[in-house]
């Protein structure tokens, strides 16, 4: 009785311009051995990224099935979009990727499929197919092994598609299921073997050893835990800078502050980096949050360590009021960051501490991952303060403007670093 074959597939899809022009590269490997059995790849015009990659999927598991329907398959991806979606832990929103979702899903029976993320730069053959498929269809040609130029990055043999022994004609068979459907079947679920994880582990290997170095050392770091900081957009009192923190009337976003958000949101999408989405609670944030959620398809996660500073008395009032009705009190603070405003608000180092928790907290939760994170002025001038290992004061010394992002990577190491500060470019 021959053994139950099984297969890894990993795919990736791109698009340039998001929406723009489009493709996606598929790999069909032999969990067993590493084999490359079958490559995909497929101009598909204009269209986004995460539609791209759903169609990578798709390619990958069709070809899959065609070489042995009965084989249990452990799918590779570097979207968590896509990844959570399909194993069900992620609501999928967006009506383009409804379809796709649901076609992928019909190829095999439920539980045959596993998922996985993986980080992108070990998803580096189906990035390249993709890529690939891309320039092939800005040419006006359709992708083939033959346009392909460099060398496989994991795998063996030759670029063609590959199957070893007599089974050539099921790697033709692969290839010709990606130009169609393919029926649901009722059979009963197959085991995964020890073949799977042995053939991730030989692949994360090689993947480690060419990934590039950070820094100065040589030491590979693995991909950081990046945070892309939003600062939420306009609410009624952010024209006048008045004191709006979490002890005031938590006012919701104007007009212009859900055009600014509808504007991140955009431009945010147009990345392709975003793989899950945190808030503080306050409302101005959660509506912010939601634009770029919605649009992205993902759900939004509440953090209460995120909110912006309580500023007592203060809230609601300009500066200059302040500086006229407390001029002691505003003097005591802008002196020293363990000084709180009037009537019991918090103190910037009391803010500090919450802050530094809630990063702990989300370092842990998504670790190698990117997060948007909407909050305030003040947790992100104190996550970006903190990275640089600045004084306190430093606070009182950077200007963050509303729906402006930030970015921090925060690597295995410890190490932070600070890729971006006040970003406005896509509001303009």
């Amino acid at each position: 009785m021959s053994a139950v074959r099984e297969f890894v597939v990993e795919a990736d899809g791109g698009s340039r311009g998001n929406p723009g022009p489009a493709g996606y590269g598929s790999v069909v490997i032999d969990a067993a051995t590493g084999e490359t059995l079958v490559e995909a790849a497929e101009y598909i015009g204009i269209a986004t990224n995460n539609v791209a990659e759903y169609r990578g999927l798709v390619a990958g598991l069709r070809a899959a099935h065609a070489l042995d329907p009965a084989a249990p398959v452990h799918v590779r991806m570097d979207s968590k979009l896509v990844v959570e979606q399909m194993s069900g832990r992620w609501k999928i929103k967006h009506p383009d990727m409804k379809p796709l979702a649901a076609e992928a899903a019909s190829i095999y029976p439920p539980g045959q499929v596993t998922y996985e993320w993986m980080p992108r730069e070990q998803n580096k053959h189906a990035d390249r197919l993709a890529n690939e498929a891309m320039d092939a269809g800005k040419r006006g040609e359709k992708w083939s092994p033959s346009t392909s130029t460099a060398d496989l990055d994991t795998g063996t043999g030759s670029r063609a598609t590959r199957e070893p022994g007599d089974a050539a004609a099921g790697a033709a068979k692969a290839r010709a299921a990606l130009a169609g459907g393919s029926a649901r079947r009722g059979a009963a679920e197959p085991p995964r073997s020890a073949g799977l994880k042995a053939a991730a582990d030989a692949r994360a290997a090689r993947n480690v050893a060419q990934a590039p170095t950070v820094g100065w050392g040589g030491a590979d770091l693995g991909t950081p835990a990046t945070f892309v900081l939003l600062r939420h957009g306009d609410t009624p009192l952010t024209p006048e800078k008045r004191f709006s923190g979490s002890g005031g009337s938590d006012p919701a976003l104007t007009g212009a502050g859900r055009a600014q958000a509808e504007r991140a949101a955009v431009a945010l999408a147009a990345r392709g980096t975003i793989q899950a989405v945190v808030s503080s609670p306050l409302i101005r944030c959660m509506e912010t949050a939601r634009t770029v959620a919605d649009r992205l398809g993902l759900d939004v996660t509440i953090e209460d360590g995120l909110r912006e500073t309580d500023f007592g008395a203060w809230e609601g009032l300009t500066f200059a009021e302040v500086q006229e009705r407390h001029p002691d009190d505003l003097t005591a603070w802008l002196s020293s960051t363990d000084v709180r405003p009037t009537g019991g608000g918090e103190s910037f180092d009391e803010v500090t501490h919450r802050v530094t928790a809630a990063r702990d907290k989300l370092l842990a939760a998504y670790a190698g991952r990117t997060v948007l994170v909407v909050t305030h002025v003040t947790p992100i001038k104190t996550l970006v303060r903190l990275a640089l290992g600045a004084p306190p004061e430093s606070v009182f010394r950077m200007e963050l403007s509303s729906a402006s992002v930030s970015v921090v990577a925060y690597y295995a190491d410890g190490n932070p670093s600070v890729r971006l500060l006040n970003d406005t470019a896509h509001l303009r």
